[in-house]
């Protein structure tokens, strides 16, 4: 499967969906892991390390968005991201924030 994480746009939000040790063991049983650029920055995750836990870094959301089946985030998707979001793509995400 082809899974993404992004960075988070809500306020004051700085954690990540997938941490470096979740992108590994994803790739390890055989998917695909796309990480929004600077993604965990807010958990002193650099690009580097998702990239050694075999993570492929991409630019922009919009990108993960356009090619992920399934997205993993920490917060309820924001207007901009549920504008991305498309029919049949997996949203692995709380639906209701405080």
């Amino acid at each position: 499967m082809l899974v993404g994480t992004v960075r988070e746009v809500k306020n004051n939000e700085n954690r990540v969906g997938l941490t470096p040790e979740s992108v590994q063991e994803l790739v390890g049983h055989g998917h695909t892991v796309l990480v929004e650029t600077n993604a965990g920055a807010g958990i002193g995750a650099t690009d580097e390390v998702y990239a050694r836990a075999g993570g492929q870094i991409v630019e922009t959301a919009r990108e993960i968005f356009d090619r992920v089946e399934m997205i993993v985030k920490v917060k309820e998707p924001q207007p901009s991201e549920r504008a991305m979001l498309r029919e049949g793509q997996i949203l692995y995400a709380p639906l209701r924030g405080n």
